[in-house]
């Protein structure tokens, strides 16, 4: 529950106004919390001047007082360091440190989600790389050989990723450190579950930039993504059950320095 320490609400009225579920009023001139509708975003928190706001559902000690020096970015920077991100696939033979990974995940969790249900979850794999990495394999190729083998008008596009999946598996099992084109021997991924597809997306968008921030590499799979899906043996190893994955992150340190930005595409602007 969320609570209001009557000594000291000042009846400002903050609280009141910035609730986005209209869940908080003033009683005997006092803010009060009837937790009906409350979300338990903790915007009553983050806005009261006295500190008076409280809750037993989280743990308070994650909340961090603002102060502009250290929580404000430099808005041509910030875009700088969006332009600059790149998908790396080159990776040093380096683990990551635990305190890194557990950074990026940190900026997952603390990311917005949709009436704030906080419904993302993350799956870190290093220990069991081998084997997420042969049941990626076995999976695409046997993806591969199916729409190969039942090829219509309709599924004529997705031709090319049958042969290069087929492809890829065959290498792979020639030489699986030299050949490896779906995790490119990195040392970690970090697989972003939800119930919500866009706040999965939401945590993951922020994850890269923590990645970045972090001097390490990554690059979103698909490829894992999609032979995962469906697949006993790959959601069991991963112990995913009710949730749907929305992203994987193949995360190293990078084995390759990029010099500048690249161009894009004019945006697609329509002013209304």
């Amino acid at each position: 529950m969320f609570n209001v320490n009557r000594e000291k609400c000042v009846a400002c009225t903050q609280c009141i106004k910035d609730c986005p579920v209209s869940d908080i009023l003033l009683k005997d001139s006092k803010a009060y919390i009837k937790n009906e509708s409350c979300i338990k975003c903790g915007h009553c928190i983050a806005i009261c001047p006295t500190k008076a706001v409280s809750t037993n559902d989280y743990n308070m000690d994650d909340v961090i007082e603002y102060n502009k020096e250290n929580f404000s970015v430099d808005a041509d920077n910030l875009l700088n360091f969006i332009k600059f991100r790149r998908s790396v696939r080159r990776f040093k033979n380096k683990e990551i440190e635990k305190e890194k990974l557990h950074k990026i995940i940190e900026a997952g969790r603390v990311t917005e989600t949709a009436t704030n249900s906080q419904d993302v979850s993350f799956t870190i794999v290093t220990n069991k790389l081998n084997e997420l990495r042969d049941l990626t394999y076995e999976a695409l190729n046997k993806k591969g050989e199916y729409i190969l083998a039942n090829l219509t008008p309709e599924t004529k596009y997705l031709e090319k990723y049958a042969k290069l999946w087929i492809n890829s598996y065959k290498l792979y099992k020639e030489d699986p450190i030299k050949n490896d084109r779906i995790l490119f021997n990195a040392p970690a991924v970090i697989i972003i579950t939800a119930n919500t597809e866009i706040n999965g997306a939401l945590a993951s968008s922020n994850m890269e930039l923590m990645t970045n921030a972090l001097n390490l590499g990554t690059f979103f799979s698909g490829f894992i993504q999609l032979a995962a899906k469906d697949n006993k043996e790959i959601l069991e190893l991963l112990k995913i059950k009710d949730k749907k994955i929305i992203a994987c992150l193949v995360l190293g340190y990078p084995d390759v320095t990029y010099k500048r930005t690249t161009p894009r595409k004019d945006a697609d602007i329509t002013w209304i």
